[in-house]
């Protein structure tokens, strides 16, 4: 399924030609979405990994594309959470090209990712991101995503991480100060800063 082109979305990026998003197809899209995530994250992941959410979740995994190249790759699920017994949205792996970030191709994943969560009647998503990597703390922040937690020495590089959080629904006694302690009650939608 191929989504608008960058220029066609609001907020997307004018300035990057022939930029489409699409969803994951097939086994055919795998060596480029491998090649880029290798090349850009900290972390190892075997071809089994990869396999295990994008063949499990299709639906959530999206790439965006320059002609025939992957120039950014989203890899999400969506299972229950076996603790608190909710709708779990997890993001996997984010990366978009060194030359391209910084256009809001990054930001256009998660939301596609997010969108279709909601679809699906998340409650919740989370991931984890290294503690020195701003750029990616900050692009979840302006996208609603809050610091549930520190994970020390995380990364096998030896780097801490945040565990990240976004809300579709405020858990139950939210509202009476038990925070997102209780079950998802009611649908939330975050407040967006004014431009």
């Amino acid at each position: 399924m191929a989504y608008p082109m960058a220029s066609e979305i609001a907020g997307g990026s004018a300035e990057v030609p022939d930029i489409r998003f699409e969803q994951y197809r097939d086994e055919r899209d795998m060596p480029g979405i491998v090649s880029l995530i290798d090349k850009d994250l900290s972390e190892p992941y075997s071809v089994f990994t990869y396999r295990y959410f994008i063949n499990n979740w299709p639906d959530l995994c999206f790439m965006t594309m320059q002609g025939d190249r992957c120039v950014g790759a989203i890899i999400c699920k969506l299972d229950t959470h076996r603790c608190r017994k909710t709708y779990r949205g997890y993001i996997a792996m984010l990366a978009v090209e060194k030359e391209l970030r910084g256009k809001r191709i990054g930001s256009k994943l998660v939301q596609l990712c997010l969108d279709r969560m909601r679809e699906l009647n998340a409650d919740e998503c989370v991931l984890e991101t290294e503690v020195t990597n701003l750029g990616a703390l900050g692009l979840y922040r302006s996208m609603g995503f809050v610091k549930e937690k520190r994970l020390h020495k995380y990364y096998l590089n030896g780097n801490d991480a945040f565990r990240l959080k976004y809300l579709f629904k405020l858990p139950e006694g939210f509202s009476n100060g038990a925070g997102c302690l209780g079950q998802p009650a009611e649908a939330w939608k975050p407040e967006l800063e004014p431009a």
